[in-house]
């Protein structure tokens, strides 16, 4: 079902139920994870990863009859079961699963079932995925978290305009600044996909609000980059201007030291693959999305369609890299 349960930091370290309630919501700001294809929950029981690697439903009803499970990997592992027994036709089951999430987790279920889903939708089975989203919504209607995760499935099957929609709403419904941040993030890559550029400079530009440092600003400077290069604007000088001082050493640094003129290609392919930040993160997937912002701002356009086309290579249909490459070479 996948091929992995990708590691998300910010959380592995949580062990029991008060430490998940105090950081969970901090930690799912997909805006501020690290520069990558995109990285679902893990479960932080020791052996757990590679117990789930095949997620059969047997295997998950062993896992979940162990005593010793924390309340966050509980939820982590009903979150994956409701998943799979929708996609068996079992929704009563399903639906079972989620209000055992709120019984386990009750202050950030939702939390941990939209940050599951859009890895788990990867698969190939959207449809579950958004039914399992869909019977979520209707245990605590109007989530900005599960609305943003339906928004991120839509956007994997190119159906930009809903999830516009879905964002919209979800932004007006955001109580906490990591909401609205989410919400604006990838509102601005459904507006950038649909080619509604300004929107979208807007959007990226509205997320980098109250970041505490250069690092958590990189990836909504490098994706405003694409949408005013989109818009025809100056992009290379205010990102330039962003940049200041500020070391370009640690990925996805080598991207904007390309980007503003002080790297080249060839340079920039070299740190995509021996980066360790980079190879852990699939590098090699955003550096060939931006060479190919890069060529359309220079008026390239078989390079950009070159380019665009390795892009949808390298990265998974999870990605948004892969979602705006393909938009990209739908308007070249």
């Amino acid at each position: 079902m996948v091929q992995a349960i990708g590691v998300f930091s910010a959380l592995l370290a949580l062990s029991g139920e008060a430490s998940a309630q105090r950081n969970a919501t901090e930690a799912w700001d997909p805006s501020a994870r690290d520069f990558s294809s995109g990285t679902p929950l893990a479960p932080s029981t020791p052996g757990a990863t590679g117990a789930a690697g095949g997620n059969s439903l047997d295997s998950l009803n062993k896992i979940l009859s162990a005593s010793q499970l924390s309340a966050f990997d509980r939820s982590i592992y009903l979150s994956i079961r409701a998943f799979q027994l929708s996609r068996l036709g079992r929704e009563a089951e399903s639906q079972k699963d989620i209000a055992e999430m709120g019984k386990v987790l009750p202050g950030n279920w939702q939390v941990v079932l939209s940050s599951t889903m859009p890895g788990l939708a990867g698969s190939g089975d959207r449809a579950a995925a958004l039914r399992t989203l869909d019977s979520a919504l209707q245990r605590k209607p109007g989530d900005p978290s599960l609305m943003i995760a339906q928004a991120q499935v839509y956007m994997q099957i190119a159906d930009f305009s809903r999830a516009l929609g879905l964002l919209d709403t979800a932004l007006a419904a955001a109580q906490t600044p990591v909401e609205r941040r989410s919400a604006q993030y990838y509102r601005g890559l459904a507006n950038l996909n649909l080619g509604n550029f300004p929107q979208a400079v807007d959007d990226f530009g509205a997320t980098l609000a109250d970041r505490p440092n250069f690092k958590s600003k990189q990836a909504p400077l490098l994706w405003r980059y694409a949408a005013q290069v989109g818009a025809r604007r100056d992009a290379r000088t205010a990102l330039t201007r962003e940049v200041g001082t500020e070391s370009l050493n640690e990925w996805p640094g080598p991207i904007i030291r390309y980007l503003i003129g002080k790297g080249t290609a060839g340079e920039l392919e070299v740190a995509a693959e021996t980066d360790d930040a980079a190879k852990r993160t699939n590098g090699k997937c955003p550096a060939a999305f931006f060479m190919g912002v890069e060529a359309l701002r220079r008026g390239e356009k078989q390079r950009a369609r070159e380019q665009f086309q390795l892009a949808q290579a390298r990265c998974p249909t999870t990605s948004e890299f892969n979602w705006a490459a393909s938009s990209e070479l739908k308007r070249l």
